[in-house]
């Protein structure tokens, strides 16, 4: 056996690598020389501070076998390699080739860059192209971010992390599920490429994507790809949105939709803003404000709908602003402008409102429908109230005055009650639809009642004056009470009929 020491200095040479200039040797010391080649027949074991350098890369550990022909190197005990000002490499054991310049490093393996440190059981770091790849649970921890993946890369030159398989990111105020995800620790922020979780800690809060990205420092993302905002009971989604989550301020682009389950409410539209804590939202470009119903739901379109959010975050209130129209079967209405409030389910519309009830039609300066159970319940309507009905024959039965209240049954009108200065004109026909004569009557209240929406009995009440005149004697201007606007050509009668104004 051939055994010597050989004390010499450390060889500093700093060879820059390329192709053309050839391959750049493996220059070590170390306290002392073996050679033996019962246990390594390649060249010699170098132990006791243990010191080599290979292009600008510098390691250092206890003790290392060097294969001087094939230019590598294995080596053991408190590994470093030093492979720039900022990047480190640990482990218990490593191998490196000098040609390709690929370390393999096992056992306790770390790798720190600046503030980021990656802990894995075996890393190979390529330093051509300056990817560390991990092939089975890695850790990385970055400020105040601990991510966990199956398998990860690490792009040391553009400072990227690359994660493939349940992927884990543990932050103070949620954790964050991936199943591919790239992290960039220079500005803290997460790019998701596959489906993705962020659940806060406190459960309250949940965002999902499949596309997008989350800036950690800032608590700023974007999300495309089936993203979803949860917030207990409500939740926001579209093609894409903006998020901040500390203010609690969101954008949605194309195809919004915000849900709340607790009060069966539905906002759509092109684009939606959420702003949490300031406790509203809005839609536009499309918007749609649905009031969810098994039997029959309402749909509400206006250029803008806007909803503001109780202490629980539950929708409270419904804003429908300019042209507004709303649909459903038993239901149709109109209106400048319109407030929903789910406390007592009403609805408030302003400024010509105009409302359908099978073939009645109910105007006044304001309106105010109640439903309840998901049926409307009653009806108030505001100064210069007006019902028509136009019946099987093409006349207009009329009822007027400054207020109404009328009452539904099984969403069919059955009971309506006029305050004030109330008049009528009501063709009286036989059964066979021949005409009795034209009603015409005042008083200053009237009641009167219907049943499937046919005239069943009016009630005269204060200073009634009522006459039944014979058609012909009733001129073809007087068979109409004044401000008489029929507006059928603006009902709505399917529900994409509510975009046309």
């Amino acid at each position: 056996m051939l055994r010597f020491i050989l004390l010499i200095p450390l060889l500093l040479t700093f060879d820059a690598y390329s192709q053309d200039q050839g391959k750049t040797k493996i220059h070590y010391s170390g306290n002392r020389w073996e050679f033996n080649q019962d246990i390594y027949k390649d060249g010699p074991r170098i132990l006791g501070n243990v010191v080599m350098n290979h292009d600008s890369a510098f390691l250092y550990c206890d003790s290392a076998y060097v294969n001087e022909t094939g230019n590598r190197v294995i080596a053991y005990g408190r590994v470093h390699i030093k492979l720039s000002d900022t990047l480190n490499l640990y482990s218990d054991s490593l191998r490196y080739d000098g040609n390709t310049r690929i370390a393999i490093a096992h056992s306790n393996v770390k790798l720190i860059d600046n503030q980021t440190t990656l802990t894995t059981d075996t890393l190979i770091y390529n330093r051509n192209t300056q990817i560390a790849r991990y092939d089975h649970w890695g850790k990385i921890v970055n400020d105040n971010n601990n991510l966990v993946s199956l398998h990860g890369y690490y792009y040391t030159d553009k400072k990227e992390f690359f994660f493939k398989d349940k992927v884990i990111m543990i932050n103070p105020d949620y954790n964050m599920y991936s199943d591919t995800l790239m992290y960039n620790t220079v500005t803290e922020t997460s790019f998701f490429y596959g489906p993705s979780h962020i659940i806060s800690k406190d459960k309250q809060d949940s965002i999902y994507c499949e596309n997008g990205w989350y800036n950690t420092r800032l608590d700023v993302a974007r999300f495309r790809d089936r993203a979803r905002i949860y917030h207990e009971a409500t939740y926001l989604t579209g093609d894409s949105m903006y998020y901040e989550r500390k203010n609690g301020f969101g954008q949605v682009f194309r195809k919004a939709l915000l849900i709340d389950t607790v009060q069966n409410i539905i906002l759509t539209g092109n684009y939606g803003e959420m702003q949490r804590k300031k406790g509203f939202a809005y839609m536009t470009d499309s918007a749609v404000s649905i009031l969810v119903d098994k039997k029959d739901s309402l749909f509400m379109h206006a250029d803008t709908v806007r909803a503001t959010f109780d202490s629980a975050q539950n929708i409270r209130n419904v804003f429908c602003f300019y042209k507004v129209k709303f649909f459903r079967h038993d239901l149709q209405g109109m209106c400048d402008s319109l407030t929903y409030f789910s406390a007592d389910s009403s609805i408030t519309m302003y400024h010509d409102p105009v409302i359908w009830s099978d073939s009645n039609q109910l105007s006044a300066d304001s309106i105010r429908l109640t439903i309840r159970n998901g049926q409307a319940d009653s009806l108030k309507l505001y100064s210069s109230a007006f019902i028509i009905s136009k019946d099987d024959t093409g006349s207009y039965n009329q009822i007027k005055g400054r207020n109404v209240l009328a009452k539904f049954r099984d969403n069919e009108l059955y009971k309506i009650n006029v305050i004030g200065n109330a008049q009528t004109i009501y063709f009286a026909r036989e059964e066979d639809k021949s005409l009795i004569g034209i009603n015409q009557a005042v008083s200053g209240e009237m009641l009167v009642f219907l049943e499937k929406n046919k005239l069943k009995s009016i009630t005269y009440i204060d200073n009634p004056e009522a006459h039944l005149i014979p058609e012909k004697s009733v001129p073809l201007n007087e068979r109409k009470l004044k401000d008489f606007k029929w507006e059928e050509h603006r009902r709505p009668l399917k529900k994409q009929d509510i975009f046309i104004w």
